[in-house]
């Protein structure tokens, strides 16, 4: 009898994931949509103490965490029900392309404003030698 509630809970308690005798263990594997919600939870959390409850949690490693975010980074983490097909916003990847197209044209602005005030002031020296030599030649 106990053998028959065992392999009841077994069924449907936190067993249910244990492979029975004859069977391979499988892999677990996350869906896009879990694997997000956990990455906007994780960057919610402000302290180590909330992220390590966040893993305990979900029985997951910081190292999947890692690889997560990566794959997020580089667009190929993608919930088919928070973005369906010809809706929402650009990719992560797409993101971080704009991200660092802009810090160049920043950088590129950053020197064409030095170069303009330099050109500024080498026309002001230039002007200032120019009436200087002016009042030189009028002078003798």
């Amino acid at each position: 009898m106990a053998h028959a509630v065992n392999r009841e809970l077994a069924k449907t308690g936190p067993l249910a994931d244990q492979p029975t005798e004859g069977q391979r263990p499988r892999r677990r594997s996350y869906d896009a949509g879990f694997k997000l919600r956990v990455l906007d939870e994780w960057d919610r959390a402000s302290s180590a103490a909330e992220r390590s409850a966040i893993l305990r949690r979900e029985g997951i490693y910081s190292s999947m965490i890692s690889d997560w975010k990566r794959q997020r980074r580089e667009g190929r983490l993608v919930d088919a029900v928070r973005r369906p097909e010809g809706r929402g916003g650009p990719s992560y990847a797409e993101v971080e392309r704009l991200r660092r197209e802009n810090q160049r044209l920043a950088e590129r602005l950053a020197k064409a404003e030095f170069v303009i005030e330099v050109q500024g002031k080498v026309s002001a020296l230039l002007e200032e030698l120019s009436k200087s030599a002016d009042s030189d030649d009028t002078e003798t």
